[in-house]
Parts: structure tokens; C-alpha cells; sequence
């Protein structure tokens, strides 16, 4: 869009201006124009780093070789049990029914008998990998998945777990894994955002720190899509002007955009500011390209009919159509309202969750590799941890005074990498003869991150944001490589 306007005489008048207590500073001495000025640097060589310009968007390279260009996080909000989908443990059926050596282990909830799973496995693929009858779809892609079993986390808690697995911290205000590569690739489409997070029916627990920006630029943080909505304009608030023509609203941002620029250089550095900006443009700018890329319907039916119906069907296609248009990092979530957190009923509830979703992931993965894809693409499946291999005893509040379901387990839990340079076929590390504890090869979330980065082409100790004079980074200072998970 040219940057000329067609209004005569609109640059600033010469005459008495109004300067505040912080103009002030900035204008006289104290070494505040410095400070602005050393800020602009950093600006100009991080842009040199990257081989971007000075708009925040450009699309970037890694500073490493690596193929992946696009995330897709399937999110299974509330923890899905490893022990029912992707880690089988014949000791658990086996001796199902008694009690451990020790009584209740440690975890949120008073826990009782070993509860095998009511679920049947089988082996899959030339890798022979182990899958239940849940995710019978997505197990004929045991080839290409990277399978691991010995995941652990910090507490049994939603609110931290999330946290940590969205952002790498569990407590304070960080930026999620989401905006740390938007910051560092950009996007290579800038009429939609860098970083969609879809979640039906509202927010999570924890709601949108989960895919905050934090100490970054206001920019990088994650776009809300309430993908319970099928048409486009009801999925993207206000995406559509229907009082101004698109000529009329062209002629209007051309005019705001000249006057940001002049509040924008009385006020050099201010982020915040910055954001509004490229958020204005950017909403004008997916008027025509959103509605495409959130409309399914402009799918071939053979297309729709391999992912399926519902929800869960139409967000997962939903995520391929916007890699497909340059977006570096989809969340999906799954489970929102009726979540994976099955304290009791878990055979009823797990079945129909996995119902939901599992013919959708077959068929993105199918999709991406058909359409090329796949090696660009980094798929990840996981919630936030696991559940126990003991059943939950009842407590007020708790299961409804079932005993049919399984507590919160942060010792060990399963997640699954496809696509994207990872090292299909393969399992990495073990949960002991129960499920409960990881034992070998151990791999917590900070290693996840650390190692994800690595696949996209960052050095997790290097890419790091000077915020309050520290520089952070996604691990903060923890974090191993696990090699073994690369190709």
C-alpha cells in the first residue's frame, strides 16, 4: 500500500506545544535521549540478526540450518492419561486392582488401587509402536511419530502446568512458546497474524497468558480464535466493516497511519504504542484474507470428509489452511468446557474426547505430507501432564464419588512429535512398570523446549530478550538438548 495521502496540509502547524513532565526529561539532559537512542540500535541490529527491516513482522531466518518453517501445537487441555493412549503397561493390567507398596502416592488427590486401562492396544507401524484403540486413526502414522513416554513437570496443578508448558515458567509473566518465534521469524504473511491460538467455546484455564506475550513486544502475542463459531466474520470479531467501503477505509489508514507516525516519534521505544499500531493495520489488512483461510467450506469435499465433522474436525483443518498461508504458530486447543481432566468416567469421557479429534490429526498429518508440508511442519500433541495409573478414591468435589477415573500426574506423561526433522518411529524413555513415574531418559519441559528450538533453528541459550537488565530466553536457565529426538 503506498504510503502517499491525498490530504493537502495535514503535517503539524508550527506553534507552542505542550511538553509533559516525561517530555521533558527526554528533551533535556540526564542522559534520557541516550537511552532512546541506544534502544533504536538495538532495534536496527537485531533487524541486521535477523535479516529483517525495521517492521517487527518481516519474515526472518533461523541463525541455524533447519527446515522447519510452521508450528502446530495440539493442545489436549486438562492432561490426557499416557496410560490410556500412548504408553502401555502390561504390569498395570496385569495386577490391576491392587495397592502399591507405600498406599496412596503422592499426587493432588488421595489415590487407591492400580486401574488398568479399560482400553485395548495394539502395535502399529514397522516401528511396532504400542497405541490404544482411542487413537486407532492417528496410529497409522506410527512411522512418522516420535513418541515421548518419560515427559515430567513441576506440580499437579493446571494453572502452573499450563504456564510452564505454554510460556517455560510456571509462576511469573513470560512470553509463550508462540511469541518467542514470531519475535524470532516473523511471519511470512503479514495480512494475517504470525501466531493464531483457536480455542472453542472460550478461554482456558489460565486463559490468554497462555499464549501471552509478556516482556515482548505487544505484537508477537497470540491472536484469540473462538473456532465454536463456523462462519468467518463471527469467528474474527469485527473482521469485516460493513458501513465503510474498502476504498473509504483504505483513505482512512492512510490518514491514521500518518498521524501514528507523527505520535510515534515523540514517543521513540514505546512498545506498547508500537503494537497498537501494526494491530490496527494488521486488522485492516485481514479483512480479504482471513475470511479465505477460516472458510472450510472452500475445501474440496473429498478434503472435508478425510478430516471429518465437528469442531474439533473443522479447527484442526482450519490450522493447515493458515500454515499453508505463512503463519509460523497455530495452537489448537482441544477439550475447552469438557476437557481431558477426567477425575471419574474416564473410559466414557476419554472415548468421546478422542472421537472428537483423532480422525482430524490423521488426517493433518496425511494432508501436510501430501501437500508437502509435513518436513516444514512441526506437529506437537500433549496437555500439560498426565494422569495416575491408580484410580482417584472420592472426595467432595473431586469425581461425584466415583471411582472410575484417574488423578493429575506430573511425574510422567506421554507426549508425540511428527513432521518437522524430528525422528519418526521412534520411542523415546520409559515410565516405570506402572505409568507413574518417569525412570528412563527422562525429559522435562524445559528439555522439550530447548530441543523444539533446536528443530526451528534456534540455540535456546543464545536467543534470548534483554528485559530489566537480564537477558531471558524460553528455558530461563535450564533446559537439555535431547538429540535423540532429531533426525
Amino acid at each position: 500500500m503506498s504510503n502517499s495521502l491525498p490530504f493537502p496540509n495535514l503535517s503539524p502547524q508550527p506553534g507552542p506545544v505542550a511538553v509533559g513532565r516525561r517530555g521533558m526529561l527526554q528533551r533535556c539532559g540526564m542522559g534520557m535521549g541516550a537511552v532512546a537512542f541506544a534502544d533504536l540500535l538495538k532495534q536496527h541490529a537485531h533487524a541486521s540478526e535477523t535479516g529483517r527491516s525495521l517492521n517487527p513482522m518481516a519474515a526472518a531466518s533461523a541463525p541455524m540450518p533447519s527446515k522447519v518453517r510452521h508450528v502446530i501445537h495440539l493442545f489436549m487441555n486438562g492432561g490426557p492419561s499416557h496410560v490410556d493412549t500412548f504408553d502401555y503397561k502390561p504390569e498395570l493390567q496385569r495386577r490391576g486392582g491392587e495397592m502399591l507398596d507405600g498406599g496412596n502416592l503422592k499426587t493432588e488427590r488421595p489415590t487407591g488401587a492400580l486401574y488398568p486401562s479399560p482400553f485395548r492396544f495394539r502395535r502399529h507401524g514397522e516401528c511396532g509402536l504400542h497405541v490404544s484403540e482411542l487413537f486407532e486413526k492417528t496410529a497409522q502414522h506410527a512411522d512418522k511419530l516420535c513418541v515421548i513416554r518419560s515427559m515430567h513437570a513441576n506440580v499437579p496443578n493446571h494453572e502452573p502446568s499450563l504456564l510452564l508448558m505454554n510460556c517455560g515458567e510456571a509462576r511469573l509473566v513470560r512470553p509463550s512458546l508462540g511469541s518467542w518465534l514470531t519475535w524470532g521469524l516473523g511471519t511470512e504473511n503479514e495480512n494475517l497474524p504470525g501466531f493464531v491460538a483457536m480455542c472453542p467455546g472460550g478461554y482456558p484455564i489460565q486463559e490468554s497468558q497462555n499464549w501471552q506475550s509478556g516482556f515482548l513486544p505487544g505484537i508477537f502475542q497470540g491472536t484469540y480464535v473462538d473456532t465454536q463459531n463456523s462462519e468467518p466474520e463471527k469467528l474474527i470479531e469485527n473482521v469485516r466493516n460493513d458501513r465503510v467501503s474498502p476504498g473509504e477505509q483504505a483513505l482512512q489508514m492512510r490518514l491514521l497511519r500518518m498521524l501514528n507516525q507523527n505520535h510515534r516519534q515523540l514517543r521513540q521505544g514505546d512498545d506498547q504504542l508500537e503494537a497498537r499500531i501494526q494491530s490496527a493495520e494488521l486488522a485492516f489488512r485481514m479483512q480479504t484474507e482471513a475470511t479465505d483461510a477460516f472458510d472450510v467450506s472452500r475445501e474440496p469435499e473429498h478434503i472435508r470428509k478425510m478430516y471429518g465433522d465437528g469442531v474439533q474436525a473443522r479447527q484442526i483443518l482450519i490450522a493447515r489452511r493458515l500454515v499453508e498461508r505463512g503463519v509460523r504458530f497455530v495452537q489448537v486447543w482441544h477439550g475447552q468446557g469438557q476437557p481431558w481432566d477426567n477425575h471419574d468416567d474416564i473410559e466414557v469421557n476419554h472415548r468421546r474426547l478422542a472421537r472428537q479429534c483423532d480422525q482430524a490429526i490423521a488426517a493433518l498429518l496425511t494432508d501436510l505430507e501430501q501437500r508437502g508440508l509435513l518436513e516444514e511442519t512441526l506437529v506437537m500433541w500433549g496437555g500439560e501432564f498426565g494422569r495416575t495409573p491408580v484410580v482417584e478414591l472420592p472426595r467432595k468435589g473431586a469425581n461425584a464419588g466415583k471411582i472410575n477415573g484417574r488423578d493429575h500426574n506430573h511425574w510422567g506423561f506421554t507426549m508425540w512429535l511428527a513432521g518437522g526433522g524430528v525422528r519418526g518411529g521412534y520411542t523415546h524413555g520409559a515410565t516405570d512398570e506402572f505409568g507413574f513415574r518417569a525412570v528412563d531418559q527422562k525429559v522435562h519441559v524445559h528439555d522439550l523446549h530447548a530441543t523444539l528450538l533446536k528443530l526451528i533453528g534456534f540455540d535456546h541459550e543464545k536467543f534470548t530478550y534483554r528485559y530489566a537488565g537480564r537477558d531471558f530466553r524460553l528455558t530461563d536457565v535450564h533446559g537439555q538438548i535431547i538429540d535423540e529426538l532429531i533426525a
